[in-house]
């Protein structure tokens, strides 16, 4: 089987709880470090599927490797190979296929409710989780969902948590957080939780305090959705 290619674009923001899943799966992966300069494959067929992290940046800013990424997601989706974006991830496949990303109406960062879209992709990618769950959130731009996909997530802070694709699914939240991943996010952002002023960012110690039981929940929700994701997977 040709390996999931995982794409990080920041030191902190790996596959986290992804990666155990292909593990206990059995499903090959390998990660492209556009962080640390690694060149963006040109052939989305070399590859099972596409896997989009997190990151600082955003998808509108002067970077080398956005064009090529950009590229990558819209000749993956043309070619069926499954496609899957975690928040920043989830913007680049927005952009790829013909929606916008721009300031979300509010920063979101620590844990919040999201809404499963009462609509057969919602059902489909989220059913096992309706009508709502708990997710980690660290953003401040949004995506529209872009032309032919449908909303499968929303919240009150963010209109698109979520779209669907077909196989492809683009998320603003983030459901591949582990223990490590959360205390990495509240050393380094720590100063852009404490300058915050948006009722949708929480204090370090709610983050915390909420995530021994929260990440026992979204390893749950991630489990059913990345399920369904590699099902499409190329064998």
């Amino acid at each position: 089987m040709k390996p999931v290619a995982i794409f990080r674009h920041a030191p902190t923001e790996g596959p986290g709880y992804f990666a155990t899943y292909l593990d206990r799966h059995r499903i090959p992966w390998q990660i492209i470090g556009v962080d640390v300069g690694e060149a963006v494959p040109a052939d989305p067929r070399a590859f099972s599927g596409l896997v989009f992290m997190g990151g600082p940046m955003s998808v509108n800013d002067d970077l080398p490797w956005i064009a090529p990424v950009l590229k990558l997601i819209h000749d993956g989706v043309a070619a069926g190979v499954p496609v899957l974006g975690h928040c920043l991830g989830g913007q680049l496949m927005s952009k790829a296929l013909g929606g916008a990303v721009s300031r979300n109406p509010v920063k979101e960062i620590g844990w919040g409710e999201v809404a499963v879209v009462d609509a057969p992709a919602g059902r489909q990618w989220f059913g096992h989780v309706t009508p709502s769950f708990t997710s980690f959130h660290w953003h401040g731009e949004t995506f529209t969902v872009p032309p032919g996909a449908e909303r499968v997530l929303t919240n009150q802070h963010c209109e698109n948590q979520a779209f669907a694709l077909g196989k492809h699914l683009g998320m603003q939240c983030h459901i591949e957080m582990t223990p490590e991943m959360i205390d990495s996010w509240c050393e380094s952002g720590a100063g852009e939780i404490g300058r915050s002023k948006s009722p949708a960012v929480q204090s370090i110690a709610v983050i915390k305090e909420a995530s021994e039981q929260g990440l026992a929940t979204l390893h749950a929700v991630a489990d059913g959705v990345y399920d369904r994701w590699t099902e499409g997977l190329t064998r």
